[in-house]
């Protein structure tokens, strides 16, 4: 039984990332699992996604560029000052400079790079 459909999600793309697969299918599609695909696009993570719309809401079909690691979805999601990102990035993120951490912040999702020093949100995922 499935109870966070985002972690199956960033699930079935580290997993397929890990077997060296080029691309893998998404069973849900949400607007947040759209949104964290979105970013994950945005920062080099995930070539492209797309939607293929079913009976039953949909499936994603995600190609893979092969440079992720790990990613994962973070929970309990922690809520985080607009000066807090360095203290988080040290404990889910390998380096500094290195991976980002996915906040939904009152603007929508972004990267903690776009919104530190000038958002606070809550932590959804990480990826590096």
């Amino acid at each position: 039984m499935l109870h966070d459909p985002l972690a199956d999600a960033i699930s079935a793309v580290r997993n397929a990332e890990k077997a060296g697969k080029r691309e893998c299918t998404i069973g849900k599609n949400s607007k947040m699992i759209r949104e964290v695909l979105a970013r994950m696009q945005e920062t080099g993570y995930i070539e492209k996604f797309e939607v293929a719309d079913t009976a039953r809401g949909g499936k994603i079909k995600v190609l893979l560029s092969g440079k992720i690691n790990d990613c994962k979805v973070i929970v309990p999601r922690y809520f985080v000052k607009k000066d807090e990102y360095e203290q988080w990035e040290k404990q889910f993120l390998p380096a500094s400079g290195v991976g980002i951490l996915l906040v939904s912040t009152s603007k929508g999702l972004a990267s903690h790079r776009d919104v530190r020093g000038k958002l606070g949100g809550a932590l959804v995922a990480y990826v590096y």
